[in-house]
């Protein structure tokens, strides 16, 4: 995204300090939040390694002290004891225990990452004495010249203040305040608080009413933001965040609020992104930029969508008509546009893959226009009777299909999916939001005009929104009392990020690891046309074969030299497991888990049908470590594993697969329908190129994406994917009345009846 003006800053930061909140530290159930912690030191690490200086200042000593004392207190607990009422712990002996086992973890994660980390825990009293202050910048420096990450923190456990989580007397009172007071003392170019929640609302949170405030002007918001709760933890929660943050954004520090558990957060910051909620002491200075409600457009949406559902078949499929022709009639105009985002996107060194995607082909329009009147003239998929059930006698029940009611798709790189979505949207009743990657906005935007300028009055435009900016995002994804599911159509981090993020069920697929098998009774001639068909007919897409398995038969007589012989030669580039790297010489492939998007594919010898299943099965996922949906990587999950010395709820580690389309080669029957069978994914084929995994192709006029998920629906997803079913029950006066009144038949019906 394009920087923002306030967030040109970031251009001069070199000393950051980065406040961790105990809500960040720790999960729900008062254990620490591993999978944020390590994310959160990975990102240290990469900063570091680019040259910024940064000072950490973090707090859940006390919340984790608590919760092991009680663990042991419980262990070592008699039946008796347990009877008796329990005292409260001592704060102070929670927070000594707490540090140690804090900074034990710290130390650990930041070993693994090859950085040394310090300790420094300081008290309010200290900050009394000019000489501790002086000995602070000191040490400090020091510590930042070898690269060694400091950390801070209140040393609750021998603090005077008479009651630490209510006493706000004094320099400073909690980690918040400390964090802006080291701030100004250590001349740092960059506070970040990290929070549980994205940045400041005007209301608290939860409420789905509440706005994330971008860019905190004092004059403005001060009287306007409604506070909730305090955080579930720690002591003072975003109002005590607030206050330290305007008090050292007025001193000439900047402040970031932002969360601790999105993935990169201070990264983006640092890459002039709009994350989180700025505090500056020139913002009442800035221009105010209009900011789009998203609520009202997704309330637009659903408003509309709900007159579209109220019209006829025949009206809606002449909307689907109306926006065929409209496409043609518009071609130059789109081609052009187009060809602007191509140009822009090769200029800034965008990747052949993402251009290839970018780009609308000679035919693509008129390919779109037909695809959207087979639509068209498809059987309405609105108020279908599924099943028609006899109560009891003159009551009569029907199971219908239903509109979701408002879709939410974020997509990159490709404009015909802007198309393809809409049509379905439109076909089956509901409202829209659409976000596309940045490289296609100029794309988007005039697909967007001639589509909706297609819809008539009665229905409305706004039954399909353009979302143009990433920021409004964020506030989308809190919308779940208005938008029904959102459907990410793009890389794995996307749909990983949006997944971590929402309310709102989320149906897409993560990778498309597409393995095709070659049997040991394979028709070569035949394999030849399917693999190459499966790798080169498109590459850049989802359904492309990225992985090439070969049964062990065909190393000896010489089958798969062939195979290789016709891929090189239509330039794909080759990389081995460790068997077929070792005896074709290739180079052996980083992971069996790589999509490649592009003309290189993975090959591999196994040793037959069962063992080819295996490698699908095993490969075609990955284990990745999601407290919060962040992701650390295997070795430090049993790093993290081997020195926790309490028991740890290992069903945090998850397996994330690909299970997109697999493909069988071979004349033996059996052998087919072992695999077909066997193979757990959303398709499976024999004989026939992955490539055809496609929702046009498989008639359903268009696709939404692919969904790989194992809830709702799964493959390509057309319109009934974006349907759901309602009841409506048909009686003549009955009641229940205990169910007295009524004999109940269970019968079926006939449907057309």
């Amino acid at each position: 995204m394009a920087e923002d003006s306030s967030r040109a800053f970031v251009k001069d930061v070199k000393r950051i300090v980065i406040k961790v909140g105990t809500a960040v530290v720790t999960r729900n159930d008062g254990r620490l939040a591993l999978g944020r912690l390590g994310a959160l030191c990975e990102q240290i690490k990469e900063l570091n390694s680019q040259g910024y200086e940064l000072i950490l200042v973090s707090s859940g000593a006390v919340g984790l002290g608590r919760q092991r004392l009680r663990y042991r207190r419980l262990v070592n607990s008699s039946f008796a004891d347990l009877q008796k009422p329990q005292v409260e712990l001592d704060g102070k002996a929670c927070a000594a225990v707490g540090q140690n086992s804090l900074m034990a973890l710290y130390d650990t994660l930041f070993s693994e990452l090859d950085i040394s980390s310090a300790q420094l825990l300081v008290t309010d009293s200290d900050f009394r004495d000019r000489d501790f202050r002086k000995q602070l910048n000191e040490t400090v420096k020091s510590l930042l010249s070898l690269k060694v990450i400091p950390i801070f923190n209140e040393n609750d456990a021998v603090s005077t203040r008479k009651a630490p989580y209510e006493d706000s007397s004094g320099i400073f009172w909690d980690n918040d305040s400390l964090a802006a007071l080291l701030a100004l003392e250590l001349k740092a170019d960059l506070l970040v608080l990290l929070s549980d929640v994205e940045g400041l609302y005007s209301g608290p949170p939860s409420d789905p009413k509440s706005k994330l405030i971008h860019t905190y002007v004092k004059e403005k918001h001060q009287g306007e933001i409604t506070f909730g709760d305090k955080s579930r933890v720690g002591r003072g929660g975003m109002t005590a965040k607030v206050k330290a943050a305007v008090n050292a954004a007025y001193a000439g520090i900047p402040v970031v609020i932002t969360s601790g558990s999105a993935p990169e957060n201070i990264i983006r910051v640092l890459q002039g992104q709009k994350i989180g909620t700025l505090f500056h002491q020139d913002a009442h200075l800035w221009e105010p930029t209009k900011e789009v409600d998203t609520r009202e457009m997704a309330v637009a949406a659903r408003d509309s969508s709900r007159r579209l559902q109220a019209l006829s078949s025949q009206e809606r499929k002449k909307i689907l008509l109306d926006i065929a022709d409209a496409l043609e009639a518009n071609e130059k105009l789109i081609t052009v546009e187009n060809e602007a985002d191509v140009a822009a996107a090769q200029q800034a060194g965008y990747e052949k893959s993402l251009i290839s995607r970018l780009a609308l082909k000679p035919g693509k329009i008129a390919s779109l226009a037909k695809s959207i009147r087979v639509l068209a003239n498809m059987e309405d998929p609105i108020g279908r009777v599924l099943k028609k059930t006899q109560l009891a006698d003159g009551l009569i029940l029907e199971k219908t299909s239903s509109p979701l009611g408002v879709l939410l798709i974020v997509f990159e790189s490709r404009p015909d999916a802007l198309v393809q979505i809409a049509s379905l949207a439109i076909r089956s009743g509901n409202g829209l939001l659409l976000k596309g990657g940045k490289e296609a906005k100029r794309s988007n935007t005039i697909l967007h005009k001639v589509i909706t300028e297609a819809i008539p009055d009665i229905v409305g435009g706004k039954v399909i929104g353009l979302v143009t900016s990433r920021d409004e995002i964020p506030d989308l994804l809190k919308l779940d009392d208005v938008i029904d599911l959102v459907i990410p159509r793009g890389s794995n981090k996307l749909v990983s990020q949006i997944k971590s993020s929402t309310k709102i069920p989320v149906l897409g697929h993560a990778d498309g690891i597409c393995h095709v098998y070659v049997d040991k009774s394979a028709n070569m001639d035949m394999a030849k046309r399917v693999v190459l068909d499966a790798k080169i007919d498109y590459p850049a897409a989802c359904n492309a074969m990225e992985t090439l398995l070969v049964h062990k038969d065909l190393v000896t007589n010489g089958a798969l030299n062939e195979l290789i012989v016709d891929l090189r030669i239509q330039g794909v580039s080759l990389y081995g497991g460790p068997r077929a790297s070792l005896l074709m010489n290739i180079p052996q492939a980083r992971s069996f888990h790589h999509e490649y998007n592009s003309m290189e594919c993975t090959v591999e010898i196994v040793d037959n049908v069962a063992a080819a299943i295996d490698h699908i099965h095993h490969h075609g996922r990955h284990v990745i470590f999601s407290c919060q949906n962040l992701f650390v990587c295997n070795s430090m999950c049993r790093v993290l594993y081997d020195c926790f010395h309490e028991p740890m709820d290992m069903n945090c580690l998850l397996l994330f697969c690909s299970a997109h389309t697999d493909c069988i080669i071979t004349e033996d029957q059996e052998t087919a329908e072992i695999f077909l069978h066997q193979v757990d994914s959303a398709a499976v084929f024999h004989n026939a190129s992955t490539r055809f995994c496609d929702g046009a192709r498989f008639g359903l006029g268009a696709e939404v994406g692919i969904s790989t998920s194992r809830i709702h629906a799964r493959g390509p997803v057309g319109v009934e994917g974006l349907l759901t079913t309602r009841w409506i029950l048909k009686g003549s006066g009955q009641v229940v009345d205990g169910d007295k009144g009524v004999i109940y038949t269970h019968k079926d019906m006939p449907i057309n009846s």
